[in-house]
């Protein structure tokens, strides 16, 4: 069975804003996640479901200088 890259709406993105700035989103498909570059988040997205969540985002800057943990 060959896996399906999950997607999101092209409608669904233009009406999304980021929960913390309500500045626009945009979509990596290779990460699977909804990048704020305003605020320096990236919400997940999973099962094709946009996770809005402000604690469930991850911090892009911090994702550089950290190995997790």
């Amino acid at each position: 069975m060959e896996e399906i890259p999950e997607k999101i709406d092209p409608k669904l993105l233009e009406i999304l804003v980021c929960p913390l700035t309500k500045g626009p989103l945009r979509y990596d498909s290779d990460a699977g996640e909804l990048i704020s570059d305003q605020a320096g988040l990236a919400y997940p997205v999973r099962d094709g479901i946009p996770i809005m969540l402000i604690d469930e985002a991850r911090k892009l800057d911090e994702a550089a200088e950290s190995n997790g943990g």
